[in-house]
């Protein structure tokens, strides 16, 4: 049986990602925390939204299950047609 052409191995060449260092994370949670701080002090009625909508999320809890369910179900459509 011949090999199709098309398909051919290759070896991987190219050099290994190295992983960020730890000191490079935490600086990059850091700076996350840092602009949230700040977007915060800038915006303080988005603060007051979030604490709303964080407070309704106690009641409202099986609508994002249902969001959830529902784009999980359009991937898995999705999926099943390829």
């Amino acid at each position: 049986m011949a090999e199709d052409p098309k398909w051919e191995v290759v070896e991987d060449d190219s050099p290994k990602q190295q992983r960020p260092k730890k000191t490079t994370r935490i600086a990059g949670i850091g700076l996350l925390v840092l602009v949230a701080l700040i977007l915060i002090l800038l915006f303080p009625p988005v603060l007051v939204f979030v604490e709303m909508a964080a407070r309704q999320l106690r009641y409202l809890w099986w609508l994002v299950l249902l969001l959830a369910l529902g784009i999980w179900l359009i991937f898995a459509a999705r999926k099943s047609k390829d």
